[in-house]
């Protein structure tokens, strides 16, 4: 139910099981880890990750789950969370196309990515309420970080789903598009980082992640970006870009 399919520099991985809006067993996310792997080992330039059919991802696939003998953490903390990490990581861009129902671990994948393009009419938040269960996959921090408390905690209270146009104007994702024309933006963007100076562009990845998890302030994230700009000096592409500039011409990257 994972599909990877190489095209040049670029790697799209379709969630393939839209009879069941794409929800994912452990099977399926250790063939998603699969998936991000071999696109490593192939050293892509970019990479999309869309779900087939009317939705991105609905979460857990929990139609044969018996709650009584659930291993949870094992589930989450052995599998969701190392699959999360390893697409975080992904040594080089990646975009997601997200549609339809973005819920549970389908939110995590969305999260995990570094752009993500959203349909208008795509549902986004937490369902658990109907499940006794609670938001999971990274979302508390999504939510918090983005929305603040109150309206964190009145999605979850009340189950309510925002649409795509909400969460992009909540800060949630990158940009909102029409449902027909949010994949083919994606791939657009996508082919487009692709032919881009990859180096620099994961030194900007790293910063963020940075900036995101270790909360670091101005000066010392501006020490870190100078750090990293000083790195790049020495990379073909650096001194491409510089060239092209001067004989004003489109630069030609290697991603090296």
């Amino acid at each position: 139910m994972i599909d990877l399919a190489l095209d040049a520099d670029v790697a799209y991985v379709t969630l393939s099981a839209p009879a069941k809006l794409n929800a994912l067993d452990a099977d399926a996310l250790r063939d998603l880890g699969a998936a991000y792997a071999r696109a490593e080992n192939v050293g892509v330039r970019a990479l999309v990750l869309r779900g087939e059919g009317r939705a991105f991802c609905a979460g857990r696939d929990i139609s044969g789950v018996d709650p009584r003998t659930d291993d949870v953490a094992g589930f989450l903390d052995g599998l969701v969370t190392p699959l999360l990490q390893r697409m975080s990581a992904f040594p080089a861009p990646t975009f997601a196309a997200a549609h339809g129902a973005c819920l549970g671990v389908g939110l995590g994948l969305l999260i995990a990515t570094d752009v993500v393009y959203v349909a208008d009419t795509a549902k986004i938040g937490s369902p658990f309420a109907a499940l006794g269960a609670t938001l999971d996959s990274g979302g508390h921090a999504l939510f918090t970080e983005r929305m603040g408390a109150h309206k964190t905690l009145d999605l979850i209270y009340t189950g309510r789903l925002m649409s795509g146009t909400e969460a992009v104007q909540s800060g949630l994702f990158s940009r909102v598009l029409p449902a027909d024309d949010v994949l083919e933006a994606t791939t657009a963007a996508a082919v487009t980082a692709s032919t881009g100076a990859t180096r620099a562009f994961l030194a900007s990845k790293a910063l963020v992640a940075e900036l995101r998890d270790e909360r670091l302030g101005l000066w010392e994230s501006m020490a870190n970006e100078n750090a990293a700009q000083a790195a790049l000096c020495d990379t073909p592409d650096y001194r491409e870009g510089f060239a092209a500039f001067q004989e004003k011409r489109t630069p030609s990257f290697t991603g090296r």
